[in-house]
């Protein structure tokens, strides 16, 4: 199935970028980031945040540039059956020199997950220096850690 990647939420001021990987099946059929109910992401922001969950995705992207934080992922398209990073392939990156020299104030990327971490480290060559982070990702996939451990990892984006 080839998958294309969503237009970036971002607003002007964006001083923190978040990467996924690619959108999986879910976000896909509803046209949102991480839509798939059981994916921890939105629930970390509300949390970090500190406001009160919205299933409202004009809110949960309202959430983000309020607080300065742009919303994108490493790939552009990709070929993938299923959700699952691993099976990914034919991937091309998403064009960062434009988007970054759009956005001047964005100063560190967080990765949602390895394996976006991996794909931004194989296709981009960045022309400034960024603090760059991997958090664990979010997705159900990952149960390697508990809900709180994640999360605790997750808060850092509010301490830069």
């Amino acid at each position: 199935m080839k998958s294309f990647s969503f237009e970036p939420i971002a607003a002007n001021d964006s001083t923190v970028l978040i990467l996924g990987t690619m959108p999986g099946t879910k976000s896909l059929e509803l046209n949102q980031y991480y839509g798939h109910n059981q994916n921890n992401f939105w629930k970390f922001m509300f949390l970090i945040f500190q406001e009160d969950f919205s299933y409202d995705y004009e809110i949960r992207k309202a959430l983000l540039q309020k607080n300065k934080v742009a919303l994108w992922d490493v790939l552009q398209f990709c070929d993938r059956i299923g959700s699952l990073d691993s099976a990914i392939k034919n991937e091309i990156a998403n064009d960062f020199e434009t988007f970054l020299k759009l956005h001047p104030n964005i100063k560190t990327i967080f990765f949602n997950g390895q394996k976006a971490h991996a794909f931004f480290k194989k296709y981009v060559e960045l022309q400034k220096t960024y603090q760059l982070h991997t958090l664990p990702s979010t997705s159900p996939a990952n149960a390697g850690k508990s809900f709180d451990s994640k999360l605790a990892e997750w808060k850092i984006i509010t301490t830069l």
